[in-house]
């Protein structure tokens, strides 16, 4: 905040407490407007942005599910239907794995998605 008057204390631009209630005032880089900021306000500042990081997954982003866990994980949502889950699952981690290797190789080549058409008897009974 600017000087005023006879009072020659800086004081922080955004909490206005003066330099000598904070630990470290600093200065803004440029003459005009010359801002400061004290260590309490850049505390709050990275608290601020590290609440706005996004979590790091749980799980490594290297880490391919094998096709048991897909499958595993298409049981909790999926009654029955046991030969289809096993090769959507299959089919899943084929298409992961694709992905995997050619992130690694750094490839220019970008694989397009594909679907997987399941053709066969439901399990909906019909009136």
């Amino acid at each position: 905040m600017k000087r005023t008057g006879s009072d020659d204390t800086l004081r922080c631009s955004f909490c206005h407490k003066s330099q000598d209630v904070v630990g470290k005032l600093i200065s803004s880089p440029s003459e005009y407007p010359r801002a400061y900021i004290c260590d309490e306000c850049i505390a709050v500042c990275n608290s601020i942005l590290d609440d706005d990081k996004p979590e790091p997954s749980t799980t490594s982003p290297n880490k391919i599910p094998r096709p048991l866990e897909i499958k595993d994980f298409l049981d909790q949502y999926v009654i029955g239907q046991e030969a289809p889950k096993r090769k959507l699952a299959v089919a899943v981690y084929n298409h992961s794995k694709r992905i995997h290797m050619n992130r690694m190789r750094n490839s220019e080549i970008e694989l397009a998605k594909s679907n997987i058409l399941l053709i066969g008897p439901t399990a909906r009974a019909r009136p």
